[in-house]
């Protein structure tokens, strides 16, 4: 079966919804919404095309459950297929997207969620969604300004919420990557889960770091950002 074929036969259902915001929250990388109409567990994803005959990217929503809107957060990718026209849409212009599925979804039980650049989108997603409460957030980025939402966060979780930057320094931020930050830690909670959402080479490293220190490999949740 040629790969056109096979896509037709095991693509999502999309649907045609116009987008009604689009804000560039950090150079490079943006923020756009439409109006939801289905409902969704907090951490799920959904699929975004500019057209329903080409294949569609995979992003985490980046808003509560209960709002009016899904918004989504996106890196514009120079040489990608979708992300840099992505970019360029204005309210009223029209995208394809899908219903929200996916497993990476929490609870009320402690936990820590660990994320870099914009995988954020899930726990922002579930913070927004209230479910904070006895969660450590831990955000690792290059750049003072890729901290997405953290005012907001910074008010709501305090001393659990934690930031991480590897090429900036500033007051109550880590000078470093959110492995030296969980390396330096004295202690490690054992009998909770871990999330974990970014680039492969952090969850992988994250993963065996806390394998190392005796976290379960099962307490151990990952979603991996390409």
């Amino acid at each position: 079966m040629a790969k056109s074929e096979e896509y037709q036969k095991r693509k999502p259902e999309l649907i045609e919804v116009a987008v009604s915001g689009n804000e560039e929250v950090s150079p490079g990388v943006h923020l756009i919404s439409w109006k939801r109409i289905f409902s969704f567990k907090p951490g799920q994803v959904v699929k975004i095309t500019a057209d329903p005959a080409l294949a569609p990217r995979i992003y985490s929503i980046c808003s509560g459950n209960e709002e009016s809107e899904i918004r989504v957060l996106f890196n514009v990718k120079e040489d990608g297929l979708l992300t840099p026209w992505l970019a360029g849409v204005v309210p009223g212009m029209k995208i394809w997207t899908c219903k929200p599925y996916g497993s990476f979804t929490d609870g009320n039980n402690p936990a820590f969620w660990i994320a870099t650049g914009t995988g954020i989108a899930p726990f922002y997603s579930m913070f927004r969604s209230g479910i904070p409460e006895n969660k450590t957030l831990i955000h690792g980025v290059r750049q003072l300004d890729q901290f997405y939402f953290e005012d907001e966060l910074d008010w709501a979780m305090g001393n659990r919420y934690i930031r991480c930057c590897s090429q900036e320094q500033s007051c109550n931020v880590f000078p470093g990557r959110v492995t030296k930050y969980l390396e330096e830690l004295d202690v490690l909670p054992t009998g909770i889960n871990y999330y974990l959402c970014g680039k492969a080479l952090m969850v992988v490293e994250v993963r065996d770091l806390l394998i190392s220190r005796g976290v379960p490999y099962q307490n151990i949740l990952s979603e991996i950002y390409f």
